[in-house]
């Protein structure tokens, strides 16, 4: 007899995520359900653990998560081109295509962007719109777990296109999370001489091995920028990446870059936030200032290319495995101090 529940993370408030037996509803017109093959953690999560919510991704109480891959396992009324069993990436969003910014090539900007979460379950159902535009077959090789890492990478694939990396641009990142991991595989697969600054030994070692020819180890402290001068003094960099989110990360990479150069505050700092810039640093030295957000259908695609190319795979970026039923705990441990770079989540484990 077939279920009529299913297990789900429910986000409720601030560090408050319950694994509850949630209704599985039917499906409505162009949509689609997919059994999800594996889910991972990822710091947009963590953050919103922290903070309860997220005004523009989700409002509690909602399903939780948003990275998986998977398997089709219902099709709804009125699809077209899909069939159960076919092997899928799902995005965690899709632009409207009508509106001034899709006419601009600016999906990400999208004034009527539909999210998608609830990757943290045995399955989800995708929107219509998700489904014509954002949810791609995988090659009969590709892993799950290599496959969900496709929307954090479609992210870092869009700044990777707004700072035009190519082969001998000097590149220095600040931060080896998981999003500067992935600047730090596509720029050095690109060409690139990279450099990464950032904490903790194991991380380090990462960007090392994804291909950074200089690796900085900053710890923790103030005069960022003084620190990561000290360990290279002769260092003049093309192209600073801010894959942080801190708005002293944000004026370190300023005062980072060589004259003429580019900087792309890649990481999103909390809401409210400011920065002090040195407006002659920025005029006289003719500084390009770009600030990337989220991806588009083009980027979620070349960035599944990457994947299945085997430049960026999940070996390199997960370094756990949970059930389901420990996601809460594990969210909570993240919390006090994020040592893992990314967790895979199974609801089946």
């Amino acid at each position: 007899m077939k279920t009529s529940k299913m297990k789900a993370a429910v986000l409720y408030g601030r560090e408050d995520v319950r694994i509850e037996d949630v209704a599985i509803a039917p499906l409505l017109q162009g949509q689609v359900r997919v059994e999800i093959e594996a889910a991972l953690t990822c710091g947009t999560d963590l953050k919103v653990f922290k903070r309860g919510y997220h005004a523009k991704m989700i409002v509690p109480p909602a399903l939780f998560g948003h990275e998986l891959a998977g398997t089709v396992s219902e099709v709804g009324p009125g699809v077209t081109g899909w069939t159960k069993g076919e092997r899928v990436v799902v995005a965690n969003s899709a632009p409207c295509g009508e509106c001034f910014y899709c006419r601009q090539h600016q999906e990400n900007l999208c004034t009527d962007l539909l999210f998608l979460n609830g990757a943290y379950a045995e399955s989800i159902v995708v929107p219509a719109r998700l489904v014509q535009k954002n949810m791609v077959r995988l090659k009969p090789g590709t892993s799950f777990s290599d496959a969900a890492l496709t929307e954090p990478l479609a992210c870092v694939v869009h700044g990777v296109e707004d700072c035009k990396l190519s082969r001998g641009h000097r590149v220095l990142i600040l931060g080896a999370g998981p999003i500067g991991l992935m600047f730090v595989a596509v720029a050095h697969h690109l060409g690139c001489e990279v450099t990464v600054a950032g904490r903790r030994a194991v991380r380090l070692e990462t960007a090392a091995r994804l291909g950074a020819q200089n690796v900085i180890d900053v710890e923790a402290g103030d005069h960022l920028a003084e620190r990561v001068r000290k360990a290279a003094p002769e260092a003049a960099y093309d192209v600073v990446i801010e894959a942080v989110g801190k708005p002293e990360v944000w004026e370190a990479a300023v005062q980072l870059v060589r004259k003429g150069g580019t900087i792309n505050f890649f990481g999103g700092c909390p809401a409210g936030t400011t920065v002090n810039l040195d407006t002659a640093l920025l005029h006289y030295s003719n500084l390009k200032l770009l600030a990337s957000f989220h991806h588009t259908p083009q980027t979620i695609r070349r960035a599944l290319e990457f994947i299945e190319a085997g430049i960026v795979h999940a070996g390199d970026f997960v370094s756990g495995e949970t059930s389901l039923a420990l996601l809460p705990a594990l969210l909570k441990t993240m919390a006090r101090g994020n040592e893992a770079v990314k967790t895979l989540v199974r609801a089946d484990a």
